[in-house]
């Protein structure tokens, strides 16, 4: 038997730096659906809108434009999602982010983001924005440090009844602190 003094533990291996961000495949369409559902059924309700989406990215966000982008690991399993809906007007909806729930927080989220962020700039949209919920306190803090800013909401036509937070991509704008 080994003396456990002399044990230690393994290095932690770094997931975010093996993950690379991806177009969207039919390969990953149920975890599209499964990534986010299960954080629409934790904390609100899957909605019709949502059911419709995620029942079927390649009409709902494909056809028109869109993007869906999928984290990947070396071996093409999803560890998250986030979706791009283009609208006629030059609008891009940052839209269904989701993580594996076991590895929110290390990082996966920033990268999606900037993917997303990245694939809004060759799609040549006019204004990116998106529709949370207070209730999203870490994915809030995530969207403001990459330059999405508050907006009064909710956002006029939103289509979320969860929705109190409506926020615009605006990352040369000074984030507002708060007055001492």
């Amino acid at each position: 038997m080994s003396d456990p003094s002399t044990f230690s533990s393994p290095p932690a291996i770094d997931i975010v730096g093996a993950v690379r961000i991806v177009d969207f495949d039919p390969r990953w369409r149920a975890d599209f659906a499964r990534l986010n559902i299960e954080w629409l059924e934790r904390w609100f309700a899957v909605e019709p809108v949502d059911r419709e989406v995620l029942g079927d990215p390649e009409t709902h966000l494909l056809a028109g434009g869109g993007r869906v982008l999928f984290a990947v690991d070396d071996s093409d399993r999803a560890l998250g999602t986030v979706a791009l809906l283009r609208y006629a007007d030059g609008l891009v909806e940052l839209t269904k982010m989701a993580v594996e729930p076991a590895l929110r927080g290390g990082g996966i989220g920033r990268k999606l983001m900037h993917g997303a962020i990245e694939a809004f700039a060759q799609m040549g949209g006019r204004e990116l924005f998106l529709e949370s919920s207070t209730k999203l306190g870490p994915a809030l803090k995530l969207y403001e440090s990459v330059g999405f800013r508050h907006h009064p909401a909710p956002r006029p036509g939103s289509h979320y009844q969860r929705a109190d937070v409506y926020m615009i991509w605006e990352p040369y704008v000074q984030a507002s602190k708060p007055s001492l």
